[in-house]
């Protein structure tokens, strides 16, 4: 039975500088694009083109759309509660990013925001609170255009435009001429110019956060050092919690990274690996080279640590060519769960210690668990190419049920991150007539931040220091569950002609290592290995045109 992890029981968060547990060499390009998405400033909507058949992001629909949260506000406040909540459920790993770097980068994001909300906030409250009759009707006006151009019905769209010109030009006629004299008069003028002039200074104001998020989005795409600065989770001195618990989720999050236990939910395959789209199978009777002698005893685990050693030299070669990377050679445990789940646990117990099983259990489970309920070993190689945009895993099983010995390899593939997250951010800009060449046309750099975007965020401003409010009235993101920064937006590697020719090229040597160690074990225990070599070479083979099927669909 699985159970939750509390962080305080199996992981001792030291004090001090955290060390990743899992490498970040060569993983920049996918970590870098999901981390982009932190500082962007597109429709929330457009996260909906990453989905994929199976994880659908949930988008809840704004009470006032005035206050709505584009994609890089909603993307952030999702991922930090998702990843560093203090209840939240288990993650699922990404594999070929670094999910630490992508949440410190919505941290750095969302402080950017709030850095930019408090001088909004400070001009809302001298040029709106102090004259809140005529910021109410600005904002009201605002509202009334948004909904109405975001109606399907264009006219309805012009007509919102043309009611809030009206409204300019009402607000004009009732400054010229006035019904009221004295105090009355000049509070009456002032509460239509204040909201004005004070949307002119948050204009600036948000024109260069706006300059600031464009530059780190595009420099994290460039493959530039776009550091993300998170000082709040530094703590100063122990009286500082909220900082030592930032920290301490942080390293929980790295530590949960490198788990090894993984989660099988049918046909969407092991979560964060990828659905399974090659297996191949070798299996045969055990019999004795000497019919009156019986084989030596011994178990799976002794055939899976010689193709562990195996795997290891994969990245020799005799030839000088680039051949393999250096592989990542790990056992892992995989738990089973319904293909619709919407919530996974982490193990807790004797049997596991900082979200690892031990190797006592993974050996155990390895000789024991081979049928009926229960999780299951699997000994998996991965490589990560393509700087972290193709992740391939081949994972193999050995059991033995009464004198058959089954051995099985099968590969997953992962592959890049959606392009909607490689996407570098467009100059605003538009193509006018020349003034004296008419027949010719130019560019014209626009505002980064227009006229109704200054209005969203100083709306927006006061409520950010109350998030569950503005999530209640702006509305908000949902991750996709279970939830993984790496598998939730992959798209198929086969789409990608390179990437599927190194997926199925690593599925024929890493086969043939297995088959290798296995007859040398075999050998070594005094079993028969004629009738295992003649399979061998059937399925040597047979893998030789391997294609990508949907292995996890048993009627594909």
């Amino acid at each position: 039975m699985l159970g939750a992890v509390v962080a305080g029981d199996d992981f001792d968060f030291r004090p001090g500088a955290q060390v990743p547990l899992s490498g970040g060499a060569g993983q920049t390009a996918a970590t870098n694009a999901l981390a982009s998405a932190a500082y962007r400033d597109s429709p929330v909507a457009d996260i909906k083109k990453a989905d994929n058949e199976w994880h659908q992001s949930t988008i809840k629909p704004p009470k006032l759309s005035l206050l709505e949260p584009n994609l890089g506000e909603a993307f952030s406040r999702a991922v930090q509660v998702r990843m560093l909540g203090g209840a939240r459920k288990a993650l699922i790993q990404s594999f070929g990013t670094e999910p630490q770097s992508v949440v410190e980068h919505c941290l750095a994001a969302n402080r950017i925001r709030k850095e930019r909300d408090a001088k909004l906030t400070v001009l809302m409250v001298v040029f709106g609170l102090v004259f809140l009759p005529g910021l109410l009707l600005w904002l009201a006006a605002f509202q009334l255009r948004r909904t109405l151009a975001g109606a399907q019905n264009r006219r309805a769209g012009a007509f919102g435009m043309a009611l809030l010109i009206a409204f300019g030009v009402l607000a004009v006629v009732f400054l010229v001429k006035l019904p009221f004299t004295g105090f009355l008069a000049i509070y009456l003028r002032a509460m239509l110019v204040a909201p004005a002039i004070g949307w002119l200074w948050a204009k600036q104001v948000c024109e260069t956060t706006a300059a600031d998020m464009r530059d780190r989005w595009g420099g994290l795409l460039a493959g530039g050092g776009v550091a993300a600065k998170i000082p709040e989770a530094v703590p100063k001195n122990p009286d500082e919690t909220a900082a030592e618990q930032l920290r301490q989720n942080l390293a929980k999050l790295t530590a949960e990274q490198a788990s090894n236990l993984v989660f099988y939910a049918g046909p969407k395959g092991i979560l964060g690996m990828g659905t399974r789209w090659g297996s191949w199978q070798l299996a045969e009777e055990l019999l004795p080279i000497d019919p009156d002698k019986d084989i030596n005893p011994f178990r799976s685990w002794d055939i899976v640590r010689a193709v562990h050693d195996q795997l290891k030299l994969l990245e020799r070669t005799p030839l000088h060519t680039g051949g393999f990377p250096a592989p990542k050679v790990t056992h892992w445990i995989v738990a089973p769960v319904g293909e619709g789940t919407k919530e996974v646990t982490r193990p807790s117990g004797d049997g596991t210690e900082a979200f690892q099983v031990k190797p006592s259990e993974i050996q155990r489970i390895c000789d024991q668990q081979q049928f009926g309920s229960g999780n299951r070993h699997y000994l998996g190689v991965q490589f990560v190419l393509w700087d972290g945009q193709l992740v391939i895993t081949l994972l193999v099983t050995v059991t033995v049920l009464h004198h058959t010995l089954r051995i099985e390899v099968t590969g997953h593939a992962l592959g890049p991150v959606h392009p909607l997250f490689t996407s570098k951010p467009s100059p605003k800009e538009e193509e006018v007539a020349k003034a004296f060449k008419f027949w010719e046309t130019k560019k014209r750099s626009l505002p980064l931040v227009d006229a109704k975007e200054v209005v969203r965020l100083s709306a927006r401003a006061p409520l950010t220091w109350f998030p569950p409010l503005l999530d209640h009235l702006g509305g908000k993101l949902g991750l996709p569950e279970p939830f993984g920064l790496r598998h939730a937006w992959a798209d198929q590697p086969w789409r990608h002609r390179f990437m599927a020719d190194d997926a199925l090229r690593a599925a024929t040597p890493v086969l043939r290592v297995v088959h290798q160690a296995a007859m040398r074990v075999l050998k070594e225990n005094d079993v028969d290995t004629e009738r295992f070599g003649t399979r061998s070479t059937f399925l040597s083979g047979a893998v030789q045109g391997a294609e990508p099927t949907k292995a996890d669909v048993y009627n594909a």
